[in-house]
Order: structure tokens, then sequence, then C-alpha cells
């Protein structure tokens, strides 16, 4: 029974990509989705969105309106993406990019702001 119960839970926590397990296809540790930065309402997005790419180290592949090929993107990587309504800052997450408020979660109102409703246009 503790057998099957350790299984059960090491199936689940990898299936749901849970901090400190592995990616069953890359055997590489995922990244938590979680963040020490907090959003407040009424701060500046882009400036929240820079401080959050200063503490991941900086933009990996900058400011651009260019996604950058495919094979040569990691996961956890950052692009601030210019489109003609505005910018997005993207996150590679779970091998695609997605709006990094969607891997972060840090306010829904973040998301209809720039290029953010745009992205995927």
């Amino acid at each position: 029974m503790q057998r099957f119960v350790f299984f059960l839970v090491t199936v689940l926590a990898s299936s749901l990509h849970l901090p400190g397990f592995a990616d069953s296809q890359s055997e590489q540790l995922l990244e938590s989705p979680r963040s020490d930065l907090v959003w407040v309402a009424g701060m500046d997005v882009e400036a929240f969105w820079q401080r959050y790419a200063d503490s991941k180290g900086g933009l990996t592949w900058g400011k651009t309106d260019t996604y950058p090929e495919y094979a040569k993107v990691k996961e956890g990587d950052t692009i601030w993406i210019e489109t003609a309504q505005g910018p997005c800052l993207m996150e590679f997450f779970h091998r695609r990019w997605r709006r990094a408020n969607d891997v972060r979660r840090w306010d829904d109102t973040i998301n209809a702001y720039g290029g953010c409703p745009y992205v995927f246009d």
C-alpha cells in the first residue's frame, strides 16, 4: 500500500509539473511559477516587468518584435515583445511562449496592458 501511495503521489506531482519534480520528457527540473515580486494596483507595468526580468538575470531575448527560433529557446527564457499596440513581457514556460502574467499570475489586468491582448494574433 505504501508503494502504491508513493507511486500515485509521484505520478500526480510530475503530471502537474510541481516544483522539484522532473519533466518526464526533458528530465530537467521545472522552475516554480512563483516570484518574490508582488504586484500592487497602480504600479508602472513596464517598470514591474523590467524588475522581474532583472531578477532573472535580464531579458534573455531582449526587446523585439520577432520571436527567436524555437530550437534555441529554453525553459524560463524571457522576451519583451513589441506589437503595434505596445509591449508585452513573455516567458517560455512548458514548451511554449506565454504572457509572463499567465505564468506568474500577478494580476488579471496586466494581460490587458499594451500589446498583451495581441501577442498571439
